[in-house]
């Protein structure tokens, strides 16, 4: 069963991953140094973002590098803007401010 989007980022190692590989690309290594977790876990979370096409992942050598993929974020952010497009009258109104 595939993660959808909205569950994959409510996961705050997966969060911490994402904010990692928006800095540069790194190896499953690299990011395991910074989280309290076993190596395979953050392997299991990088995969849960894989399956949702929120980050990729290439081969250099022996290496698997990981990064975000932007793409991925489509369907988040048009989710976001609704809100945004729903509010921005309001906020011209002068009803709501930011």
């Amino acid at each position: 069963m595939t993660m959808d989007t909205f569950q994959a980022i409510a996961d705050p190692n997966r969060r911490y991953l994402l904010e990692e590989l928006r800095r540069q690309p790194r190896t499953v290594n690299e990011l395991a140094d910074g989280l309290p977790i076993s190596r395979p876990a953050v392997s299991q979370h990088l995969k849960a973002l894989l399956e949702c096409n929120l980050v990729t992942v290439s081969s250099q050598g022996t290496r698997r590098i990981y990064a975000v993929n932007t793409d991925g974020f489509l369907h988040l952010n048009l989710w976001i803007d609704q809100f945004w497009l729903d509010a921005a009258p309001l906020c011209r109104s002068g009803v709501v401010t930011l």
